[in-house]
């Protein structure tokens, strides 16, 4: 009986079988709105129209379900397309969803302000603290576990398995949006999560050229009616941006490779910097989840964020003195990127439990010569130390 393919040949091949047309090696890229049926209510292939099925789309919804080694794939958009699709498909008025105290400010924003104003709480957590995300589900009322692992930007590494196994015991849906350690590097349904979610437009893709989401899930029942809802509500990926996500996920193994080697190199050269306070990279051994990251993870990622002694101002001269790494929004792609938290990405947190202290910068570490990054840093570095002894 013929063995499944390991990871490396999933991501080539899953869902890509050659065109049976031409015998093109790559899958062509579908773009129709629409499809000629045989007859009335007699579906070619099962496509009607493209809101509902896209070819192209099949192809990466199969080749992310094959890559977490889950039952079903969505393919959406953007992240958070996937997200509130997930989201509108287990909480109503009334529930209540538990979250880290440390995610993504737009993951935030859509559960607390957008579903929030439909009447959806929630309470935020620490969810390294098993006790206390227990206490925190209300029995009867929490519907959802979301946890995200590492986290954004502190990399807080979760228990998958601890925190599956109480979110289960209460009947509670755990998701785990994987998008920073990609499946490459962890895959939460195999440490109980129900539900996996990515921001595709990161690892997955990979080139900051694509925008786009997913979902991963093993729960049949839960699987049709997130498709229902991608169906009714719309937020499909086009036809392109699914095929440029695929030519993406390709090369997605040996791309982490380097992006974690070279995150790695990074974090122990910065690791004791004078002008710094802290490193947040689960590659370190002084880092809280390191253990817990070397049992569930096969590798400890490109994002790493840093603490300036000199608050605000230092980690503004930083964000805006390097050069290899491009002061923007985002990360995954192969190029280096810096971000400023607080006025970033998390800006819509400031105010809650979850703002990001002004003095944090994070780092989406690219594939380039580590050597060249390290030279820039640095530089950046050492204009910081001048700002603090002029």
């Amino acid at each position: 009986m013929p063995s499944t393919p390991n990871f490396d040949t999933l991501a080539i091949h899953a869902g890509q079988a050659f065109d049976p047309t031409t015998g093109a090696v790559i899958p062509p890229v579908y773009l129709t709105s629409t499809y000629v049926q045989k007859s009335i209510g007699e579906l070619r292939g099962g496509y009607e129209y493209s809101r509902g099925g896209n070819p192209t789309r099949t192809v990466l919804e199969t080749l992310l379900a094959a890559l977490e080694g889950g039952a079903h794939g969505l393919s959406f958009a953007s992240g958070l397309a996937a997200e509130d699709t997930i989201l509108r498909a287990l909480v109503t008025a009334g529930d209540h969803i538990v979250l880290g105290n440390d995610v993504y400010g737009g993951t935030h924003r859509l559960i607390n302000r957008v579903h929030g104003a439909a009447g959806v709480r929630n309470t935020t957590v620490e969810m390294s603290d098993l006790a206390a995300v227990e206490a925190a589900i209300i029995p009867g009322e929490t519907k959802i576990l979301w946890v995200e692992t590492p986290s954004n930007p502190l990399m807080k590494i979760s228990d998958i398995g601890a925190l599956a196994a109480i979110g289960h015991r209460f009947g509670v849906t755990v998701i785990v949006d994987n998008t920073f350690a990609s499946p490459a590097l962890q895959h939460p349904l195999a440490f109980g999560a129900d539900v996996v979610v990515h921001s595709t437009t990161k690892y997955l893709g990979g080139h900051s050229d694509v925008l786009g989401g997913a979902l991963v899930i093993n729960d049949d029942a839960l699987y049709e009616k997130a498709q229902f809802l991608q169906f009714a509500t719309g937020p499909v990926s086009a036809p392109l941006d699914a095929w440029l996500t695929v030519r993406g996920i390709k090369t997605l193994s040996v791309r982490m490779d380097r992006h974690c080697s070279n995150a790695q190199a990074i974090a122990e050269h910065l690791d004791g910097h004078p002008v710094l306070d802290a490193v947040y990279y689960p590659g370190l051994p002084n880092h809280p989840g390191h253990e817990l990251a070397k049992r569930q993870m096969s590798g400890f990622g490109g994002m790493l964020s840093i603490a300036f002694t000199g608050g605000a101002a230092a980690a503004r001269v930083f964000a805006e003195s390097t050069k290899l790494f491009q002061l923007a929004e985002s990360l995954g792609g192969v190029e280096s990127l810096v971000n400023y938290p607080a006025e970033m990405t998390h800006a819509s947190v400031r105010g809650t439990e979850l703002e990001v202290a002004d003095n944090i910068i994070r780092l989406s570490v690219g594939i380039e010569d580590v050597a060249d990054l390290i030279n820039d840093l640095d530089t950046a570095l050492a204009e910081v130390a001048r700002l603090a002894h002029p």
